[in-house]
């Protein structure tokens, strides 16, 4: 695809945007305002400029990030104006910024490039380790910042400043995990890889070789028992685990990572209740519509109710589903645009997914190819699990879907994942 036909699909998506709005106020009887030509210019801003910093800082990366990214934020931006006028205001100011800051990174990488990461490595895990820790701060008056529970999960911060500002710090600490990961396994490749002991055909890993599984098995069950979070829990589980597979090309971590994982959620079934209430819900949301298994049984509702093509934008009736600018986005996305739209967001998932995949197939340099592999499976496993619990093909895991949701956390992992992926694309372009 040539840099004209990404220019032209980047201003397609926002007129997407644009034009969705515009649908929402007709169907609510509101003649032409000014959040219609608002939106087409904060989308015309927010992708233009990154395409611009990508052009300038990343210039041979592949051309499909920013469209795809850009499609999928449109899908999504229109669906939360239709659910709540002011929610959509305040993402306007989120995409802004934070296209704003990925543009800032790409910049600050010019010239060291990102391999510069790799020498930082534990750092970085550090930083991931303190913002993946920082919902656990107490509520206690006067502290700035403290952890929030909400619907039973501890995954938010409240940070006060003269305003209060609510963001999953968790968001970017998965990001800067797999930066970590990606250098320590290039770095490691050949011990963990080294053949241990045999039982029959299957080998074993040495024991040394089994530490980056056990210190990923025992942060995702603390990450069960005391952020009661399942999506972060299987998602830094799955991450991991492929991770190393795809460095060694041994099937023993696989397996090994896979009877862990069971014995974690189990362990969590009946020692968490958060979980446990919904893993209930999961296998039966009818005797639980007072509690976790309203959301569920909503969502298919919705669905239901889309059909083929949709009830139309503004038209459905999204706002009963729950946390339907979140993680039940897909749901309500797939009650005004029917299955037909819904096949057009999963597409666009996939897209983004296999180019990620790509940009890793084509790299050389193990540590790029490392990164470029768990940001897309980052993205493709977050990705699952949200349509999958939508779906009922897997528990609620009340996590975000990418681009889609609502929330500058989600938004600015979202264009920090755009921008690591087009800078390693570059570079191995280069």
């Amino acid at each position: 695809m040539s840099r004209t036909a990404e220019a032209v699909l980047v201003l397609a998506a926002a007129a997407l945007a644009a034009f969705g709005v515009l649908l929402v106020n007709f169907a609510r009887g509101v003649n032409l305002n000014a959040d219609t030509p608002v939106t087409l210019l904060v989308f015309i801003t927010v992708f233009g400029g990154l395409l611009a910093a990508v052009r300038s800082w990343a210039p041979r990366s592949v051309p499909f990030l920013i469209p795809l990214a850009a499609t999928l934020t449109a899908v999504g931006f229109v669906i939360l104006y239709r659910l709540d006028h002011h929610l959509a205001g305040v993402q306007r100011w989120w995409l802004l910024s934070n296209a704003g800051l990925a543009a800032l990174w790409l910049f600050s990488v010019r010239t060291r490039g990102i391999r510069s990461l790799a020498r930082h490595r534990y750092v970085l895990l550090a930083v991931a380790a303190v913002l993946a820790s920082l919902p656990l701060i107490p509520a206690v008056e006067g502290l700035p910042v403290q952890g929030l529970p909400i619907n039973g999960s501890r995954l938010w911060v409240e940070w006060y400043w003269g305003v209060r500002i609510r963001f999953q710090s968790g968001e970017v600490a998965r990001l800067l995990l797999v930066v970590f990961l990606a250098s320590f396994l290039s770095e490691h490749q050949t011990a963990l890889s080294a053949a241990g002991r045999t039982a029959g055909r299957f080998r074993l890993p040495q024991p040394r070789g089994l530490l980056p599984a056990g210190v990923a098995w025992i942060a995702s069950l603390g990450i069960l028992l005391y952020l009661r979070d399942l999506g972060a829990s299987l998602l830094l589980a799955g991450v991991v685990l492929t991770m190393l597979y795809i460095a060694t090309n041994r099937p023993s971590y696989l397996a090994t990572g896979a009877g862990l994982v069971v014995t974690g959620v189990l362990v969590a079934y009946f020692v968490v209740g958060h979980v446990g209430d919904r893993i209930d819900a999961w296998f039966d949301p009818w005797a639980n519509l007072d509690g976790a298994g309203l959301q569920t049984v909503q969502g298919l509702f919705a669905l239901a109710a889309g059909s083929l093509s949709g009830t139309g934008l503004g038209l459905g009736e999204p706002d009963l589903i729950p946390a339907a600018t979140t993680g039940f986005v897909f749901a309500a996305a797939g009650e005004e645009l029917g299955l037909a739209g819904s096949v057009v967001v999963l597409a666009a998932y996939a897209l983004l997914v296999a180019t990620g995949f790509g940009i890793a197939l084509r790299a050389r340099d193990l540590f790029r190819k490392l990164l470029a592999a768990g940001l897309s499976l980052t993205l493709g496993l977050q990705t699952l699990l949200v349509v999958a619990g939508v779906l009922r093909i897997l528990p609620v895991t009340g996590m975000t879907a990418p681009f889609m949701s609502a929330g500058g956390s989600s938004t600015v992992a979202g264009f920090l994942l755009l921008a690591l992926l087009a800078r390693t694309s570059h570079e191995e372009r280069t």
